[in-house]
């Protein structure tokens, strides 16, 4: 049975990932700092936790990855780990920078040092190409951050290439456009913008605030993102690949949609806040998938609209089975 290490499966990415993976036969550790105090509620929510062998790690201490890899010898690494928010970053720019491009570091350099057969997959992101404007970025688009968080995800990239091209260790990077699900944590606005809806639709007088909503960006569904993820380590040669839908939208188009699937008009509850705009931003993210749909075989199938109208209908079903809602005839659109 193939043995694989998922650094970061309390969060979204991490915990479907770790489905996947267990659909398919493996034994499956994941991280966190402290294991027996985190509560995995993903992984709950999945109704998976308790198949996961769960372990403590910092990222940050090369000698805790060293030994966690030492007793694991997993076949394969997904490393997702590391401070996931833009915005955040902006406010802890050097956490993020330690935990993911140090992280990164101690992760390839444990690898080299234990000299064990381990593929390792690096979550990459389309932060890192800046605003595309027009261009649709693909593998050799140039890297242009305009957040520490595309920074840091730009540095590890490139110790991922390193290690792959100097030490010829198996080492892959996903540069994964924007996917979301109703795994995603409330600081991340699609779920924001989807749990407001909901709460709205059921009865609350309250305004929805959000920031710029002319920024455009490539949607798509978490947990069909994931399945790139394991056949980028099934290949051969390890490579790097762009994972997206193709098709960009404004956060306008996201929110009339999230509204529209519960009847209502978004103009009416909708309120721009300056204190929520950041210090820089990207007006558009255009991605060209083409390398994975060639190589890979993967596509994706769920574009933004999907994802909203199934983000939607699971945070409506929640809310009304943990009694937060009254029923008030709310009926979603198709």
């Amino acid at each position: 049975m193939k043995r694989a290490f998922i650094c970061g499966i309390s969060g979204q990415d991490g915990a479907y990932l770790a489905q996947l993976l267990l659909n398919k036969g493996y034994v499956v550790y994941g991280s966190s700092r402290d294991a027996q105090v985190s509560s995995f509620q993903n992984l709950v929510n999945l109704g998976i936790k308790e198949q996961v062998r769960l372990v403590s790690v910092a990222l940050n201490d090369f000698r805790s990855v060293l030994q966690v890899l030492t007793k694991i010898q997993p076949h394969e690494v997904y490393n997702l780990a590391g401070q996931s928010s833009v915005g955040l970053s902006f406010e802890q720019p050097v956490e993020t920078l330690e935990s993911i491009a140090t992280g990164t570091l101690n992760l390839l350099e444990a690898i080299r040092f234990t000299n064990l057969p381990i593929k390792l997959y690096n979550a990459s992101s389309s932060e890192c190409f800046g605003d595309t404007r027009e261009l649709a970025a693909d593998e050799n688009t140039p890297f242009r951050p305009r957040s520490p968080y595309a920074v840091a995800k730009s540095a590890a990239f490139w110790e991922v290439a390193n290690y792959r091209e100097a030490y010829e260790i198996f080492a892959c990077s996903g540069i994964l456009f924007n996917h979301e699900s109703p795994l995603r944590h409330e600081r991340f606005v699609t779920k924001k913008i989807v749990a407001a809806v909901c709460r709205i639709a059921e009865g609350s007088k309250e305004k929805l605030h959000l920031g710029d909503i002319s920024v455009q960006r490539d949607w798509g569904w978490a947990a069909e993102y994931v399945e790139a993820m394991h056949l980028m380590l099934q290949k051969d040669r390890p490579d790097d690949y762009v994972i997206a839908t193709g098709e960009t939208n404004k956060l306008e188009d996201f929110v009339a949609e999230a509204f529209a699937c519960v009847n209502l008009d978004w103009r009416e509850y909708i309120v721009t806040s300056a204190n929520l705009l950041r210090p820089t931003d990207i007006a558009v993210g255009r991605a060209n998938p083409g390398k994975a749909r060639e190589k890979l075989n993967w596509q994706a199938r769920y574009k933004m609209r999907d994802v909203v109208r199934m983000m939607v209908q699971t945070q409506m079903e929640e809310n009304k089975i943990n009694g937060l809602m009254q029923p008030v005839g709310v009926i979603l659109t198709n």
